[in-house]
């Protein structure tokens, strides 16, 4: 699994919030719902807020093995 758990804590330390995501840089809120729910989202999204937060994709987003 993905976990984007990350990317609230980048977030925070960065100032942004989701509303700024929003408002300021017209990220979709279903997009933001998604990665809150750990759903799959495109790597256009990961490029997308890599480039907003200035950070790296393993700074956002983990994988966790679940166990089988």
């Amino acid at each position: 699994m993905i976990s984007y758990d990350n990317l609230w804590n980048v977030m925070r330390e960065k100032g942004i919030s989701q509303y700024a995501l929003i408002k300021d840089y017209h990220v979709s809120p279903a997009q933001i719902t998604r990665l809150k729910r750990n759903e799959s989202v495109s790597t256009h999204t990961i490029d997308m807020f890599c480039k907003i937060l200035d950070c790296s994709v393993g700074d956002i987003m983990e994988y966790i093995r679940e166990e089988e």
